[in-house]
């Protein structure tokens, strides 16, 4: 998760809008009309339809048993994908009304709630189980057949896998899937190059070699093309504009422009990540007092134009405190300082659409301020030894069920998935993409589970009626 470029000097001012805010209606349509089937009495918007078949939706339901970062099994007190979902809807619905506040010129063209509520809690619908460690080891397995990325698999659900429509998953509003585009350029365009051995064992896979790229598979480019459909031709080559590599940078690269609602969303997903995921790695006691102010602490502080730092040390007692109030009150300081901080700035003059030509910033100190929490939530947390075992062990589960599901589809497939894998007629690569949804679908604990039946030696439940995707 990458927190929005953070705002400079050279940014156009928004005193005086350059151009009316018009929404085009074409935003407001489904990529395949629908018949009129509008029921008795029911007066909904299109994004409130949006937010009802999220909610509603098998895959939204299936992140209340996916990893966030803390998944040790003893408890059902920390953080889940669902959990985190429900958070960065809340943190984005605050962004938007604070911004509507403070910057009332830009009504027309901010998300209502059910638009951004939408957007957020479906955000992480396409992650797969156990987290990162499992969006790596399916890349690893998809590699020559297109590869595996969260992001991406979100799009295929909202538009193909899941069932609210026969064929075109939930058949959101193009404005919903436009907010859901972090990175809108397809994997090819931007992946680096892999390594080119892949008979090594599971066992001694490396993570960092197979991190994916982020963006579209290339087979969805056709309906990328249609979400996009409303563009001119000049902001849809802009809106696929890449970041500058660094020099002999043998990492991938990646997309540079968002629209405005997907700018909201990310910065309310960094929120929750930087700091509610920060709540339950203390609360776990994973990270203590003495290690906060060494290694945070002293880097708030010294952050010039830093809006809390007069209540530093109260908020750091209160986040260690064995009362739980005072716990959430300096969650909450954190939070609004950052919420508050956020302002609409133009992007690119030369963008027509006004979707794309404004995103939402977090102020210089804030930006800076929230890159420090997550950094260290990403180095004590996330890549503490303990995680970093539940995530390995996470890889080769994942792994090993998708090696016998390609050794054996018509043997272990569900029905469903089985037959999708029939109509595939033969394409190798369409077939193993059949796989790589199913496994993607699965929970944690219907991935374990899973694994058990196939590999263990102990006797096991038989594992009837659970879901196909």
């Amino acid at each position: 998760m990458t927190v929005n470029d953070n705002p400079t000097s050279n940014k156009t001012s928004n005193t005086q809008l350059q151009r009316p805010l018009v929404i085009a209606p074409q935003w407001l349509e489904r990529l395949v009309e629908e018949p009129n089937k509008k029921r008795l009495l029911d007066q909904r918007s299109p994004f409130q339809r949006d937010k009802a078949r999220v909610l509603h939706s098998a895959a939204f339901r299936r992140l209340q048993s996916k990893t966030q970062i803390h998944n040790n099994g003893l408890s059902d007190f920390y953080r889940t994908r669902l959990t985190h979902s429900l958070e960065v809807a809340q943190i984005g619905t605050g962004i938007v009304a604070n911004l509507k506040l403070i910057q009332p010129e830009f009504l027309a063209l901010l998300p209502g709630n059910n638009l951004i509520e939408t957007i957020c809690l479906s955000h992480d619908i396409g992650h797969p189980p156990f987290g990162h460690g499992g969006e790596t080891a399916l890349n690893y397995m998809m590699i020559k057949h297109g590869g595996f990325e969260g992001n991406g698999q979100t799009f295929r659900i909202l538009t193909q896998l899941e069932q609210y429509t026969e064929f075109n998953g939930m058949n959101l509003t193009r404005r919903s899937l436009l907010g859901l585009l972090k990175y809108p350029i397809c994997l090819s365009e931007i992946s680096a190059a892999y390594p080119q051995d892949t008979s090594r064992n599971f066992r001694q896979l490396k993570t960092e070699e197979w991190m994916p790229a982020k963006g579209i598979y290339d087979h969805d480019k056709t309906l990328l093309d249609a979400v996009l459909a409303p563009l001119c031709e000049s902001d849809r080559q802009l809106f696929g504009s890449k970041r500058t590599p660094e020099a002999d940078s043998k990492q991938h690269l990646k997309s540079k422009y968002k629209s405005l609602d997907c700018s909201i969303m990310e910065i309310a997903d960094d929120i929750a990540y930087g700091v509610h995921d920060l709540e339950d790695a203390i609360a776990m006691g994973i990270i203590t007092k003495a290690l906060w102010q060494e290694k945070v602490l002293t880097q708030l502080s010294s952050i010039e134009d830093f809006c809390l730092h007069h209540q530093l040390q109260e908020i750091t007692d209160n986040l260690f405190s064995s009362q739980h109030f005072k716990r959430k009150d300096a969650i909450g300081a954190l939070v609004n300082a950052l919420i508050t901080s956020i302002r609409i700035q133009q992007v690119n003059k030369r963008f027509v659409e006004p979707l794309l030509a404004y995103n939402a910033y977090l102020a210089p100190a804030m930006f800076q301020a929230l890159e420090i929490l997550k950094k260290f939530v990403l180095n004590y947390v996330i890549k503490s030894p303990d995680l970093q075992i539940l995530e390995y062990r996470g890889q080769q589960i994942v792994m090993e069920l998708f090696e016998a599901f390609r050794a054996g589809p018509l043997r272990f497939l569900p029905e469903r998935a089985k037959q999708l894998w029939k109509e595939q007629n033969g394409d190798s690569s369409r077939e193993q993409r059949v796989i790589a949804d199913y496994i993607s679908s699965l929970t944690d604990n219907h991935a374990l589970r899973l694994h058990a039946s196939l590999f263990s030696s102990n006797q096991t439940t038989p594992m009837i009626g659970e879901h196909t995707f």
